[in-house]
């Protein structure tokens, strides 16, 4: 009982801290972290934190699937799993942008105006804004995709057999693991 006092006391005095210092922001360098955030699109992080697990378990699915069920039914399950994986998302990213949305504040915001000056906050605001930045950042998938089909062209004699073995390898131990 007494540590949770003091656990109560200790939070309530780090809140009050934060709360004091998120007032003595500026107005003006408030209005740049915000313009910073706006423009970093930082509430897209709980997005992108839900794909990660999403995909990885598509692909063990699709992994699992590969040479133990006939392609109609591995596509039909396939088709399955990928419309759970797009519900799912449907359903949670909501629910973490509106986490984003409410914890950023109280977060993020607060370290951007403790570690950067107005002038550093201007000059992000300016990067972000950059006409050459957006351009960059709508050729980056065009480059991913050209660089990937180049490696893979490049390395598909060495790599593809490699693959092949992990995957009969892999697919030894997970029946030997599910067979009495």
């Amino acid at each position: 009982m007494k540590r949770l006092a003091v656990t109560i006391i200790v939070a309530s005095t780090l809140a009050a801290g934060a709360a004091r210092a998120a007032d003595a922001i500026p107005p003006a360098k408030q209005a740049l972290v915000n313009r910073v955030l706006q423009l970093w699109q930082i509430d897209s992080i709980g997005q992108s934190m839900l794909q990660a697990p999403v995909s990885d378990a598509v692909q063990q699915a699709r992994a699992m699937l590969q040479g133990r069920a006939a392609p109609e039914k591995r596509d039909a399950a396939m088709t399955d799993i990928v419309g759970e994986a797009r519900k799912f998302m449907e359903e949670t990213t909501p629910i973490a942008r509106a986490s984003a949305d409410k914890l950023i504040p109280t977060t993020v915001a607060p370290l951007l105006a403790e570690r950067f000056s107005e002038e550093e906050l201007k000059q992000m605001v300016t990067i972000l804004e950059s006409p050459v930045k957006k351009k960059f950042e709508a050729m980056v998938p065009e480059l991913q995709k050209k660089l990937g089909e180049s490696v893979a062209a490049d390395t598909r004699a060495v790599i593809d057999p490699k693959l092949k073995g992990l995957q009969e390898r892999i697919g030894l131990r997970l029946r030997a693991a599910v067979t009495p």
